[in-house]
């Protein structure tokens, strides 16, 4: 049996007994060379980084990771320009795991025997892919394994129970609990306690496979959820890189700085 990069870095965390720290970043923000420089920089303090691929119509990506796609967009980023980002990552960083992030129709648009075959090429991990599913990505999901990538299911406070169980039991090695009702970067809603209490309930469905909290992780509560397996920080993180920009700062130190706070809290 293979055992994925996503996994060993779990199984690491938990021999060192904390919480997993993944961070995410918009291909291309705000150019491609900055973009793998602030990479190459968080990367030293993060266990999984998180790549989102921009898209000009996102469904779940609230105001930080929007600013960010379209500072992407409008540098001309595409997908060559995401797997070139990646590939040169990877040089350097070959037992990082990297996650993709994005919308099917991207990929659909790319074409999917097509798209996996490249991810394989530049050492993508994972995939995390919003808009599509369960069950409606079972044969997606199916391609991506048949590759060794790990595909990303994701749960919801209001999955229920039934299904919760059906997409444990097609997941792969590693799951994302949305926190709350919400797009990304939106304040918390619901109580730390709240949302572990659904995490934990989980858990005990999902004894094997790898569960990471997102949406609405921050410097200020991720102390909160240092018992996950791990938690997903993305739109500060956006949000950082933006105040740079106006600035007139280079975000790459300043995000270092933050992003080392981040794994500190959770250690």
């Amino acid at each position: 049996m293979v055992i994925s990069p996503i996994s060993s870095v779990f199984k690491k965390c938990k021999k060192e007994k904390r919480s997993a720290l993944l961070t995410y970043t918009v291909a291309g923000d705000n150019t491609k060379k900055k973009s793998l420089e602030i990479l190459n920089s968080i990367s030293n303090y993060v266990d999984i980084c998180e790549i989102g691929f921009p898209h000009n119509t996102p469904i779940a990506d609230g105001g930080q990771i929007q600013t960010s796609a379209y500072r992407a967009i409008k540098n001309g980023i595409k997908m060559k320009g995401v797997f070139e980002i990646v590939k040169k990552f990877k040089k350097n960083k070959k037992k990082k795991p990297v996650i993709l992030m994005g919308y099917y129709n991207m990929i659909f648009q790319y074409g999917e025997n097509r798209f996996l075959k490249k991810c394989k090429q530049v050492g993508v991990n994972g995939l995390i892919v919003v808009d599509l599913p369960w069950p409606d990505n079972r044969i997606f999901a199916k391609k991506c394994k048949k590759k060794h990538i790990t595909f990303v299911q994701l749960l919801s406070p209001t999955t229920s129970q039934t299904r919760m169980k059906k997409i444990i039991k097609d997941s792969h090695d590693m799951l994302y609990l949305i926190s709350m009702l919400s797009t990304t970067g939106g304040k918390l809603k619901v109580s730390p306690k709240k949302i572990l209490k659904n995490y934990n309930k989980i858990k005990k469905i999902n004894q094997s496979k790898n569960l990471v909290i997102g949406f609405g992780i921050t410097s200020k509560n991720i102390s909160s959820f240092k018992k996950a397996d791990g938690c997903v920080v993305g739109s500060e993180i956006c949000k950082k890189i933006s105040k740079s920009i106006e600035k007139r700062q280079n975000p790459v130190k300043n995000l270092s700085n933050m992003v080392k706070n981040l794994r500190r809290e959770l250690s």
